[in-house]
C-alpha cells in the first residue's frame, strides 16, 4: 500500500514575496494544511489564493494530533506542516509528528526556505563554518545565565532566538558571562520594513538598545562570536598558573586575577579554562 507524504513548507519570516513557487504548488496541492496558528497561517494562505483545509498543530496538542495525522498518511493522505514563520521544527512545533512519521514508514519531504537564524548568520559577519542553533534562552535569570555558561567554550558562532521583551535583559547576561568586549550580532525584524542589525561589543550594542526602543520589539535573532582557541595569545606561564589557582578558588575568580597579572582579558582565559576541562 502506497502511504501519503508529510511535506516540511517554509513560510515567510517578514516578507511575504519570501515564499518559494514550490512551496505554493504543496499547499495547494496537499489534502490539508497542519498549521501552528490558523488564523495567522489563513492570511497567507488567502494572499496566495490558496483554500486547502487548515487544521493546528501547536506545542499544545502536537503529540496528540500525531498519532491522528500518521493514520491518514498511512491511508494515503499528503499533508503539509507549517509554521507561523520561517522553517517548521526550528525552534517551533512538528518534532513529535515528524518523529513518528519516520517510525511509521510515512515519506517526509522538507522543503528548503526562509529560516531566520540562517539569514541572520549570513548577514552577520561572524565565521560560518562553524555555528550552534541554540533556539530560545530560558526566562528566568539565573537558568539564562547558566545556559549561557554552557556555551561559554563553543568555538563557533552561537546563534539564539530572543523575544523583545527579554533583549535587554538577555544583552546583560551575555555581557556577564562572556565579558563586554565580547562580539555580538543583533538581528531585528529580517526581512521586514524595518530591518536592523546591530553588531560590536556586547556593551556597545546594549547601549544602543537602551538608547532606542524601537529595538525592542519586533522579531530578534541574537548571535554571539565564538570562543577563540584555547592557547590563541594565552602565554604558557598564565596557563599554568591558571590551572594552579584552580585548585583552591573558582575558576572565574581564578581567570581574574591571572589576567590582571599578565593584562591578558579574564573572560578568554576563563573561556580556555572550559575548553581544557572538556578535553579532559
Amino acid at each position: 500500500m502506497n502511504t501519503g507524504i508529510l511535506y516540511i513548507v517554509p513560510t515567510p519570516i517578514g516578507h511575504l514575496g519570501d515564499i518559494t513557487v514550490r512551496a505554493q504548488q504543496v499547499l495547494a496541492e496537499v489534502d490539508v494544511v497542519a498549521a501552528e496558528d490558523t488564523r495567522h497561517s489563513r492570511v497567507l494562505m488567502d494572499h496566495l489564493g490558496i483554500n486547502t483545509p487548515l487544521m493546528a498543530i501547536h506545542e499544545h496538542n502536537e503529540r496528540q494530533k500525531a498519532e491522528g495525522l500518521v493514520t491518514q498518511l498511512l491511508a494515503g493522505k499528503k499533508i503539509a506542516l507549517i509554521s507561523d514563520a520561517g522553517t517548521p521544527l526550528i525552534s517551533d512545533p512538528g518534532f513529535p509528528l515528524v518523529r513518528a512519521c519516520r517510525q511509521a514508514g510515512v515519506q517526509v519531504v522538507a522543503l528548503p526556505g526562509a529560516c531566520a537564524a540562517i539569514t541572520a548568520l549570513s548577514a552577520s559577519g561572524l565565521p560560518t563554518d562553524r555555528f550552534v542553533f541554540c533556539g530560545f534562552l530560558p526566562a528566568k535569570e539565573q537558568a539564562r545565565e547558566t545556559a549561557l555558561e554552557d556555551c561559554v567554550s563553543e568555538r563557533g558562532t552561537l546563534v539564539f532566538y530572543e523575544a523583545p521583551r527579554r533583549i535587554l535583559s538577555t544583552l546583560k547576561a551575555v555581557m556577564k558571562i562572556f565579558g563586554k568586549e565580547c562580539e555580538v550580532v543583533m538581528a531585528r525584524e529580517i526581512t521586514k520594513q524595518f530591518e536592523t542589525y546591530l553588531t560590536g561589543p556586547v556593551a556597545e550594542v546594549l547601549a544602543q538598545v537602551e538608547a532606542d526602543s524601537n529595538q525592542q520589539r519586533g522579531e530578534i535573532v541574537l548571535l554571539i562570536a565564538g570562543a577563540p582557541a584555547a592557547t590563541d595569545a594565552i602565554p604558557h606561564e598564565a596557563s599554568q598558573l591558571l590551572s594552579r589557582l584552580t585548585t583552591e578558588l573558582p575558576p572565574k575568580k581564578a581567570a581574574k586575577i591571572v589576567a590582571e597579572h599578565y593584562q591578558l582579558r579574564a573572560n578568554d582565559l576563563y573561556k580556555a579554562y572550559l575548553a581544557t576541562q572538556q578535553q579532559s
